[in-house]
């Protein structure tokens, strides 16, 4: 019975060293698409597709995560980059803490900018959201789970991210947060969904 064991155990460590021995090859694999480029250095990482999407889930179920705040990510192998813009301190903390716990995500680089604290700034919000999301025609975003049009505003400049159907309502999102009064500078950097 002791040398069944003994057997068992061994054919179980030759296994388990097949395993590894393919997961180390699978890990140096290249994309295809980078293969034969120069200084293309990109290594596939298995998972890297659920990664990103996982990241985009749990950015996007954060329980404070409005139209004023500005999340974005890069996924390179194993390691979460964080950017962005937002209004409450808690949320960079929230949204690291959530991306963390990802599996396969072995490190988070935090770079979420905390917008400073500013009345002018607050009112500028709320002004803000009013002539966009209750203007005919844009009024369709806000009926979204998370509307698409996020308004960044900090000292007093405005910055529009996020994505809309067509360049008409680019152009018009754009328009109707210049026609705010006392907002120094608008920067429109909405993308047309293709």
């Amino acid at each position: 019975m002791r040398n069944n064991f003994k057997r068992g155990m061994a054919s179980m460590l030759v296994l388990l060293g097949l395993v590894g021995a393919v997961t180390q090859g699978a890990l140096g694999r290249t994309d295809k698409k980078d293969q034969g480029k120069p200084g293309t250095t990109r290594v596939w990482v298995p998972g890297e597709d659920r990664i990103q999407r996982e990241v985009l889930h749990q950015l996007r179920m954060l329980p404070y995560y409005t139209v004023f705040d500005n999340l974005s990510y890069k996924v390179q192998g194993n390691q979460v980059e964080l950017m962005g813009q937002v209004v409450r301190p808690t949320l960079k903390s929230d949204a690291e803490a959530a991306v963390k716990h990802i599996e396969g995500v072995e490190r988070v680089v935090n770079n979420i900018e905390v917008l400073p604290l500013s009345g002018f700034d607050d009112r500028t919000r709320l002004a803000e959201y009013r002539a966009i999301y209750w203007h005919q025609g844009l009024d369709r975003y806000a009926l979204q789970a998370i509307p698409s049009i996020h308004i960044i505003v900090k000292n007093g400049n405005v910055t529009l991210v996020g994505a809309v159907a067509n360049t008409m309502d680019k152009n018009l999102a754009g328009i109707q947060a210049n026609g705010v009064p006392g907002v120094f500078s608008v920067t429109n950097n909405l993308q047309v969904e293709k």
